[in-house]
């Protein structure tokens, strides 16, 4: 052990109360190593909430969209298993089914509701999407072409006033031209299910039929497009591009980041934020511990002054209190950390227990849709936390240190 470690060490475990207000720093001192580890560990907790929000987010979203999409630039693919041979053929492509994809309005007595409507293939679409997890009432399977079945979305199902099994009205912007007027077309369609994807997006605005009946309905030949699933969601970027280049030039793929992007952008910015706010946080406590070196140089003036008159160097001297600082620093870390992952890992128990024991709830699941905190700890994030502390911490140890080793030995110990 190298003198320098040595006598830091010594002054990090020291507990005597002297003259000077030994105890007093010794107070200061814990209070910084607390502080450090209360602000690693609210780092890291909010990091893995963030993340888990952020992949319960994707799952909810690529529960109801697709991985990649294969569109025609203007109106409809005639030829879509030609385009559905393509997509396959790749090793990362899973499964492809068409949809068609319009507007229109759906009414009951004097409610009204505007809406997607996408028409599906459902032994298909189960393959694509997990829509058949989401139903609440009715399963996929209900829809069957010429039957003019339809599934909707939960909210949309209550504002309409619908149940299971009754009978709403569709409205198509598509309308039929006669000598007297354009005239909207109109076709009942009977509720054969309701589904939650937990994305007010989707619950109140998507509406699901066959693909036979969407044809027929909207008068298509073809399809809209072809939905692809990957083995691995974030090759979307790469597959979608690839794809772009193999198919015809009436159609182009483009991939749940593009037409998602404003959710996951505006999670990843929070997260950013809440990462620099709590990163102050620990900025503060650790420069805390620049009182506490302060107080302790000042305390142990007759003792560096002392060590001087032996031949330590002022290097050495300010090795010393380097060492000090980063042992306080590395302590609180540790603590942080080791908290930190704990609750990170044991939220979804930490949590209930707190709404129990105060009657609380954190997240209603009528306005946030999620009613557990998610997480997901991730050695990344944890990783940068450590290193962003103990720089903070090394950092704060610096003025102190120096300001140890500028001591006058005769200056000291004038008044000994």
């Amino acid at each position: 052990m190298t003198f320098e470690l040595a006598v830091g060490l010594r002054y990090v475990r020291a507990r005597r109360r002297n003259r000077t207000g030994g105890g007093f720093i010794s107070f200061i001192s814990f209070v910084s190593m607390a502080g450090i580890a209360l602000g690693v560990a609210a780092l890291i907790v909010v990091l893995s909430v963030m993340n888990g929000f952020q992949e319960e987010l994707r799952a909810r979203i690529l529960g109801v969209a697709s991985h990649v999409q294969i569109q025609a630039f203007q109106g409809q693919l005639t030829d879509w298993p030609r385009y559905v041979d393509i997509a396959t053929r790749r090793p990362d492509v899973v499964a492809a089914a068409p949809f068609v994809q319009e507007q229109a309005m759906f009414s009951l007595d004097s409610a009204v509701r505007g809406s997607v409507v996408r028409g599906i293939d459902p032994a298909l679409e189960d393959k694509v999407a997990d829509f058949a997890k989401h139903m609440k009432v009715g399963k996929l399977e209900d829809l069957k072409p010429g039957e003019f079945g339809v599934v909707l979305g939960i909210e949309l199902a209550r504002a309409l006033g619908v149940q299971y099994g009754d009978k709403v009205t569709l409205i198509a912007p598509q309308g039929l031209v006669t000598p007297a007027a354009v005239l909207p077309r109109v076709k009942q369609f009977k509720v054969v299910g309701v589904f939650e994807a937990g994305m007010y997006e989707y619950d109140v605005g998507l509406a699901l039929i066959h693909l036979q009946d969407a044809q027929t309905l909207y008068r298509l030949d073809g399809v809209s497009g072809v939905r692809l699933k990957l083995k691995d969601l974030f090759d979307a970027r790469r597959v979608a591009m690839e794809l772009g280049s193999v198919i015809p030039a009436e159609a182009y793929a483009s991939d749940w980041t593009q037409s998602h992007a404003n959710f996951f952008r505006a999670v990843q910015i929070e997260k950013r934020v809440m990462s620099i706010i709590l990163s102050l946080i620990v900025a503060v406590a650790a420069f805390n511990i620049v009182s506490a070196l302060v107080m302790a140089v000042q305390d142990k003036r007759a003792d560096i002054a002392i060590l001087r008159t032996l031949g330590a160097s002022p290097r050495s001297v300010m090795g010393i209190f380097v060492i000090q600082g980063a042992l306080m620093g590395m302590i609180g870390l540790g603590v942080g950390v080791t908290l930190g992952v704990l609750l990170a890992q044991n939220i979804d128990v930490v949590v209930p227990f707190i709404e129990q024991t105060f009657g609380i709830q954190f997240l209603a699941k009528d306005v946030y849709y999620i009613s557990d905190l998610p997480s997901k700890l991730e050695w990344n994030d944890v990783s940068f936390v450590v290193a962003v502390a103990f720089v903070l911490t090394l950092v704060a140890t610096l003025y102190p240190s120096w300001r140890a080793s500028r001591i006058n030995p005769a200056e000291a110990l004038r008044y000994e």
